[in-house]
């Protein structure tokens, strides 16, 4: 049987939704009829979503976030330096009551290694400190800085034994570093960058353009074409910028720009636009836009201002750290200040040294770090990648979910929704008749009807009925055997079956051979043309027998997670470039709240605004590239893990399956999270402000007095508590379906 037949004219209906096309066969592209081609071509795009965009980091290392591996360098290279530096470090021997080895020049091996830790493994923090400094805007970097450098003379000061103090912090130095460094190596690694979203676009274009001249096709690059020139694309190419066939025709798969999976016919007159792919033939284009004025230049812009857009607002540890710098700084003074009054110079250097030290975030530097990390593994185990830590404290907060309808609540691809008959023959036998005619096909629509007839026949088969057929293609007791085959260009397709002449075809069918829908048919039709779906008509001997409704198949698991949403309390919403009958329909099914259709691509992160505007904080879930803006305008983005790169660049949250349900993942993810990073802070600042004043001696007159080794222990002990907290985070269960129970 040929396959190379065509199914654009199977049928007539209203903006069609999205399917799978068959890329290879170029009859498919002259069923103009199929719904809507081109409208849908109109639609082109089911805007990009860009991702959460650019976050807030802490202030002082604003400038490191795309450094996680000088961290982790300096972690370990600093921390294989810092265990000779603990060993021999008097203070920590006297605290464990034991005896370093003693031997000549044992006595430098602390002060020297601590020396190349502090200038090695503390520059980030020293020069991360200067820059809050000289801003004005006091982070966990300067506090890091000044206790490491605070700790880093006073060692130095006790090891020349200059005026007689015990500062020996050369252990404490060393251990500082190595946990914020490994604090932000850690932080650094879970961070997720939504800058590769316009390195993604670029790599859409191809490296150069084959350019038709007077003596034949010369390579250029793309910076040498100017509007006018005709290009050559030939099958399998990408569309080198936006212009308008001159020649050939060609099935253009434009869903790395739509977000649509099915490729759109494209002839002569026709607009094609830059990183397109023409799948099946060549085409020659004459370009009628370059560079910044082409369509994927606009998308890049406008990813780039709505990533711009978004909030930059501070993590949790840079405010708690801003507080702890004030309240450690003011602490440090009074305390130097008071028993200096007293006259206890030693005493008022030593108290104000330990409590510069103490009040180094050692907890607090790893209190949000490893909720990240932690909370980001158990996240890739449930299908969701957090690539935007900020995401995370976003989605808690969010009270709308905007859904892109294609591919994301719908599969994208079409499926039997009805069958109805006339009286003489059963849904079984119109299904397996029209199986055999489009047996061969890999058009979506013929590819859909022999999926339902195989599931029917398996169906049969498992309750004791006759199976068997031609491809798997079955009806009543015998095998259906389609010969003869044609395609009707613009019409649909035909075949002898049995005997007889079998022709599944649209409207257009109808009308060129005289033919009218049967009384008891008409109905349901109208039911189903007026809900968007698509309609074939099969007929036999020119004898209407029946008609087949394809639409785009609803996710069952959409079904769930709106529910769930609802139950949660968040308002659902969808959009689509699709006609308002289609998304009508879909809405109704799933019980959504709001719908906006026959939304242009450039128009979707607008309606993101739109939402914004009346006091909701929206997550939207898409999958193509045109949804990058309305992404990176929400306040979360949300990409479909079968989506296109630039989406899954450009959102701060990918589900890596095409499960709506994980959406619940993520607001699960969310919640918790924030509850252990607050938990965290609170213990890690709670920790300051007892200890501190400890430290600084306010309970010296009752003999309650906290040493610079007791406080590095507490410290310790501070961290330990912290990082225990964030491990509970793994119990966690964060699968879709029991959230969505």
């Amino acid at each position: 049987m040929n396959e190379h037949h065509d199914h654009t004219g199977h049928a007539e209906h209203p903006a069609h939704t999205a399917h799978t096309a068959h890329t290879e066969h170029t009859e498919h592209t002259e069923h103009t009829e199929h719904a809507g081609h081109d409208e849908h071509a109109e639609h082109a795009g089911h805007e990009m979503h860009g991702g959460q965009a650019a976050h807030g980091g802490h202030g002082g290392h604003a400038g490191h976030g795309d450094h996680a591996a000088q961290f982790k360098d300096r972690f370990w290279i600093s921390l294989a330096l810092a265990v000779p530096v603990v060993f021999f470090s008097e203070m920590f021997a006297d605290l464990l009551g034991y005896m370093p080895p003693d031997f000549p020049g044992s006595g430098l091996i602390a002060p020297v290694l601590g020396t190349v830790i502090f200038v090695y493994g503390g520059r980030p923090f020293l020069t991360g400190g200067w820059s809050e400094l000289r801003s004005r805007q006091p982070g966990m970097m300067l506090l890091i800085s000044m206790a490491i450098t605070v700790a880093f003379v006073a060692s130095w000061v006790t090891t020349l034994k200059l005026g007689g103090f015990d500062l020996d912090f050369w252990w404490e130095l060393a251990l500082l570093i190595v946990i914020m460094l490994l604090g932000h190596w850690l932080e650094m690694r879970a961070l997720g960058a939504a800058s590769g979203a316009l390195d993604a676009l670029a790599a859409l274009l191809p490296d150069s353009a084959e350019k038709v001249t007077d003596d034949g096709v010369v390579e250029v690059s793309l910076h040498e074409l100017q509007a006018g020139d005709v290009v050559l694309v030939r099958s399998g190419g990408r569309v080198p910028a936006d212009g308008t066939v001159v020649e050939g025709q060609a099935e253009v798969d434009e869903s790395m720009i739509t977000g649509e999976s099915r490729p759109v016919s494209r002839a002569v007159g026709d607009p094609v636009v830059a990183g397109t792919v023409a799948t099946d033939n060549a085409l020659r284009v004459e370009i009628t836009a370059v560079g910044d004025d082409t369509a994927l230049a606009g998308i890049q812009r406008l990813v780039a201002e709505a990533q711009a857009s978004s909030s930059r607002a501070q993590a949790l540890a840079d405010r708690a750290a801003a507080f702890l710098f004030y309240f450690a700084s003011i602490a440090g003074v009074i305390t130097f200040l008071v028993w200096a009054l007293l006259g206890e110079l030693n005493e008022a250097v030593t108290r104000t040294v330990t409590v510069l030290v103490i009040a180094c975030p050692h907890a607090l530097g790893l209190a949000i770090p490893l909720v990240i990390a932690i909370s980001t593994e158990r996240a890739a185990k449930a299908g969701v990648l957090v690539k935007n830590r900020l995401a995370l404290e976003r989605m808690r907060t969010i009270d709308a979910v905007l859904f892109d309808k294609t591919g994301t609540l719908t599969k994208g691809e079409p499926a039997v929704t009805g069958v109805a008959t006339v009286e003489a023959v059963s849904q079984d036998e119109l299904l397996a008749l029209a199986a055999a005619v489009e047996a061969d096909s890999e058009h979506p629509l013929a590819k859909a009807i022999v999926r339902a007839h195989a599931a029917q026949a398996a169906g049969a088969r498992a309750g004791g009925g006759a199976g068997g057929g031609v491809a798997g293609v079955s009806g009543g007791n015998g095998k259906l055997v389609a010969t003869d085959f044609r395609s009707l260009t613009g019409r649909g397709v035909q075949a002898v079956v049995d005997g007889s002449e079998v022709a599944v075809g649209g409207p257009a069918y109808l009308r060129e051979n005289g033919l009218a829908e049967p009384d008891g048919l008409e109905s349901e039709v109208a039911g189903w043309k007026d809900r968007g779906a698509a309609v074939l008509h099969v007929v036999r001997d020119g004898e209407v027998l029946g008609a087949i409704a394809l639409e785009d198949e609803v996710r069952e698991e959409s079904r769930q997670a709106v529910a769930a949403l609802h139950r949660r309390g968040v308002k659902v919403a969808m959009i689509t470039g699709d006609a308002h009958q289609v998304a009508e329909a879909v809405a109704k099914e799933l019980g959504i709240d709001e719908v906006f259709a026959e939304v242009l691509p450039q128009d979707k992160d607008a309606k993101v605004a739109e939402l914004q505007a009346r006091g909701l904080k929206v997550a939207m879930v898409g999958d193509g590239v045109n949804d990058a803006p309305a992404l990176a305008r929400a306040e979360v983005g949300i990409a479909i893990g079968a989506g296109t790169d630039v989406a899954i660049e450009s959102a701060g949250v990918v589900l890596a399956a095409d499960d709506p349900r994980a959406v619940l993942s993520v607001i699960e993810l969310s919640r918790a999270s924030y509850r252990k990073m607050w938990q965290n802070l609170v213990w890690a600042t709670g920790y300051n402000v007892i200890t501190v004043p400890l430290a600084a001696g306010v309970l010296a007159f009752a003999g309650v007095v906290v040493s610079p080794a007791v406080g590095a222990l507490l410290m310790s002990i501070s961290t330990i508590v912290v990082a225990l907290n964030a491990q509970l985070l793994r119990r966690l269960d964060l699968s879709p379906t029991k959230l969505a129970a």
